[in-house]
């Protein structure tokens, strides 16, 4: 099996962008997909051999770690295929989750959106492609299954995700008055002066209502998402390639496109530049930031990764690797207004201000059809509804999922064959909410 150049970009770029065109994908017919049991990279038996097959060899030059259905197993083992650096856990203790495991969720049942037909949420792992996921329910973990290539020592990919955990960070500094909302992009690099984002403020790129020229429009192979990502070592370059080497090179050849401050506009763009004001602040690269900020206060079981471009700068809008478990760690710190594990790891400020959301009429404006009435605020997606939950996103079905007033998280990874959430959305928020509800009148 082969692809074209472009065909290859347009996979890899899928894997890496979020901005789909959610409304045309919602109003189309649902797509026939190959089951979940039918990839299970397990029993297809990728990179398995000493060597493997070479119908089972995943590589990163050929794009072949960002096909379906390899990157079923390609997500879950990232460090084999490019390079990448390590976060470090510190070497404190490990902070222990109690558990209180139920048998009574499986067979909580729900309505997908856009259907009559009620779901299991035993049948929603395999509809999603659920790679791992983990429910904490009043700071005790109630459930936890494995899937396919992820075990509960491995590591997967997080996609976006990754930005939530840097707009939290940038929170912090602007907490601490080490870092200023109201303050231009070119204040602390004055390298992007002449750029985009030489006149947007702190805030706009925080909540992504920047104006730059910069398309993820995937069936374009022009779109300047396709330069970015190959710019940050994350696709294969052509032969003769002569475009930018770095993620922070990339930057610097972006231009305005209208004014910002007008409206919601996801471009992954904005949290690599948040990454490059964060280790112009601190003086650390955002690999430390993250450690020592939140990873080695969390007690996590494990190191985290990330992916680097190619002079060692982590992509700061979609590179995290991590155990499930540490992300459901994450996830009950946030819900707990930043205390965990003893400490107050992030102000308590700061998730208060994260979950009171943005303007709803600027999220609008991005056409998110299945998530009306939500806002992004500190690059966390709020939900605004009756529970309040708000989460972070990846494609291909990542996501921390918080629910305040269920007492909930939901730590999951995935690997689903398209990469937009409009594809998994249908299923996933009314399987969280009706869990959450659950829980609720059933507590234990």
């Amino acid at each position: 099996m082969c692809l074209s150049r472009a065909a290859t970009g347009f996979a890899i770029v899928m894997s890496f962008s979020f901005a789909l065109a959610t409304h045309a994908l919602a109003q189309a017919a649902p797509p026939q997909l190959p089951s979940a049991e039918a990839t299970d990279p397990v029993k297809l038996g990728w990179m398995v051999g000493s060597p493997p097959p070479p119908d089972r060899i995943i590589r990163f030059a050929d794009g072949s770690m960002y096909r379906f259905p390899q990157l079923r197993w390609s997500f879950s083992n990232i460090r084999h295929l490019m390079p990448t650096s390590n976060v470090s856990r510190g070497v404190g203790g490990i902070s222990q989750l109690a558990r209180a495991e139920r048998d009574d969720i499986d067979g909580i049942t729900f309505t997908p959106m856009g259907r009559t037909e009620p779901m299991t949420w035993l049948a929603s792992l395999s509809a999603n492609f659920t790679d791992g996921i983990v429910v904490m329910h009043r700071g005790r973990i109630v459930y936890e299954r494995y899937l396919g290539a992820l075990k509960p020592e491995g590591q997967h990919i997080a996609m976006s995700v990754t930005k939530s955990f840097f707009g939290t960070i940038a929170a912090i500094l602007v907490a601490e008055g080490k870092l200023d909302p109201n303050a231009t992009v070119a204040v602390y690099v004055p390298e992007l002066k002449d750029t985009a984002f030489g006149d947007a403020t702190i805030r706009q790129v925080l909540d992504m209502t920047t104006g730059i020229q910069y398309s993820e429009n995937y069936a374009d192979p022009k779109a300047e998402v396709f330069d970015h990502i190959r710019a940050g070592n994350m696709l294969p370059r052509p032969p003769g390639y002569t475009g930018p080497n770095t993620f922070y090179e990339f930057l610097l050849t972006l231009k305005k496109e209208g004014e910002h401050g007008q409206g919601f506009t996801y471009k992954t763009v904005n949290t690599d530049a948040l990454g490059w004001i964060i280790r112009r602040v601190t003086g650390k690269s955002i690999g430390q930031n993250l450690s020592d900020q939140i990873w080695s206060k969390l007690g996590a079981e494990q190191d985290a990764y990330f992916t680097i471009d190619l002079v060692g700068n982590e992509f700061a809008g979609g590179g995290l690797n991590a155990g499930l478990r540490d992300f459901a760690r994450f996830g009950e710190m946030i819900r707990n207004g930043g205390m965990f594990n003893g400490s107050q790891i992030v102000p308590k400020a700061v998730i208060d201000d994260i979950r009171k959301g943005a303007s709803k009429d600027d999220f609008a404006k991005a056409g998110y059809k299945l998530l009306p009435g939500w806002s992004y605020r500190n690059m966390w997606w709020v939900t605004h509804n009756e529970h309040g939950a708000f989460m972070a996103r990846g494609v291909h079905g990542q996501a921390i999922y918080i629910d305040p007033t269920a007492e909930m998280v939901i730590a999951r990874f995935g690997s689903h064959p398209i990469p937009s959430n409009a594809a998994n959305d249908p299923v996933s928020l009314p399987a969280y909410h009706a869990l959450a509800k659950h829980l609720i009148a059933n507590p234990r």
